[in-house]
């Protein structure tokens, strides 16, 4: 089970000491292109991740994602051998990834005087809801909660609705991403410096960077930015239309260009030539107008005919795709981006290949997720630890 050579980052060793999903996703993607992750877990407390969501045979399935190309090992951080362990870990790893609560790692004695002591070298990934400091750094936090402070609930949903939360983990997405961007910027520094560092990464801050201006447009002009639902403040037509065989498909008209040809195809050329039509924005404006014509065309159409009319008039339009349809969808197929994994457990999986592509170097599945403590023994003889090691440790309850 090694990367191959070819791969990025091989030789980058990650200990993924994080549970659920920022931090753990963060080292996945790190594991994708080639270092060695080893998964450390609570020897009866597991990563959460293993029970959410459907299972199959009483093996969860979100994990064989989340837990890909990870060897995974058991330890007790709060035992004194587990400490010791995972120090002598450390001497051996580049990166560190938790999302403990802040002062957890020093309660144990493992904060970063004590892990940068036996490797300065190391980077210390944290990952919380809040940050290492301020007044809500002792807070549980969770992606939720980010979705909801960030501002990006506020903004979605119908204009008279409630609030909306995404189905699905936005923020910790959006923050697991991030801290695999610091680990890497952490890294080409050490590059510079010959010395590792703390990256403080807080649930909160990535969500809301995503979201573009929104506070410069409040400090410049106090301008709050409502719910619109689907339509857009910055274009029209924008939104989804239902079409005549009962599916649905999106427009956008970003660029001026396509806002003209969509007119011209739905029978409206006349609209191009009001003096509204010029910008977005004052496209926007006049939404319902322009939803009236694109939405009446399309009504009257099937998706495959909406879709095809669209292709030909070089319009921007795509299909409201549920997962079904991603399954079979031919650009999906084509760039392989939902991929096949073949594992021991499960036999045959098929789940969302690794983010990019490289032309030299490129990543790879190479297992995934495995059980719990599946490679404990291993890895701590590699580590120099002999049986009797190992049976003192599972004595003390470390593992």
């Amino acid at each position: 089970m090694t990367a191959p050579t070819t791969a990025p980052l091989t030789g980058l060793r990650v200990l993924d000491l994080a549970t659920l999903f920022a931090g753990p996703m963060a080292a996945t993607l790190l594991g994708d292109f080639g270092a060695e992750v080893v998964k450390i877990e609570h020897p009866t407390k597991p990563d959460p991740s293993r029970g959410h969501g459907p299972s199959k045979d009483g093996v969860g399935l979100w994990w064989k994602m989340l837990g890909r190309n990870k060897r995974t090992m058991t330890l007790d951080l709060s035992k004194p051998g587990g400490r010791a362990t995972l120090l002598r870990l450390a001497e051996t790893a580049d990166v560190v990834i938790e999302n403990f609560r802040p002062g957890t790692l020093e309660k144990w004695d493992l904060g970063w005087p004590e892990l940068s002591a036996v490797n300065p070298r190391l980077v210390l990934a944290r990952v919380t809801g809040f940050g290492q400091f301020g007044p809500y750094a002792h807070r549980p936090g969770f992606g939720t909660l980010a979705e909801a402070m960030s501002g990006f609930a506020a903004i979605t949903g119908e204009p008279d609705a409630p609030p909306t939360l995404p189905p699905f983990g936005l923020a910790d997405s959006i923050a697991g991403l991030t801290t695999a961007y610091a680990v890497m910027t952490a890294l080409a520094a050490r590059e510079h410096t010959g010395e590792g560092q703390v990256v403080d990464m807080a649930l909160i801050e990535p969500i809301l960077a995503a979201l573009g201006p929104q506070p410069l447009w409040f400090d410049q002009l106090g301008h709050v930015q409502p719910r619109t639902g689907n339509r857009s403040p910055n274009n029209a037509p924008r939104g989804v239309y239902r079409t005549a065989d009962g599916t649905w498909v999106v427009v956008s008209t970003s660029a001026q260009s396509v806002a003209e040809r969509v007119m011209h195809l739905v029978g409206r050329p006349e609209l191009v030539d009001e003096p509204w039509f010029a910008s977005g924005a004052d496209r926007a404006r006049h939404a319902d107008v322009l939803d009236e014509a694109v939405g009446g065309w399309i009504a009257a159409r099937t998706r495959t005919d909406v879709l095809a009319a669209f292709e030909k008039a070089e319009a921007a339009a795509a299909p409201v795709q549920d997962v079904r349809d991603v399954m079979a969808d031919p650009q999906y197929q084509a760039l392989d981006t939902i991929t096949t994994v073949d594992d021991p457990e499960l036999g045959p999986l098929r789940m969302q290949n690794v983010l990019f592509r490289l032309s030299a170097t490129p990543g790879a599945i190479r297992w995934a997720g495995r059980p719990h403590g599946a490679d404990t023994d291993e890895i701590l003889t590699e580590l120099g630890l002999t049986p009797d090691d190992v049976t003192v440790l599972r004595a003390e309850g470390a593992l």
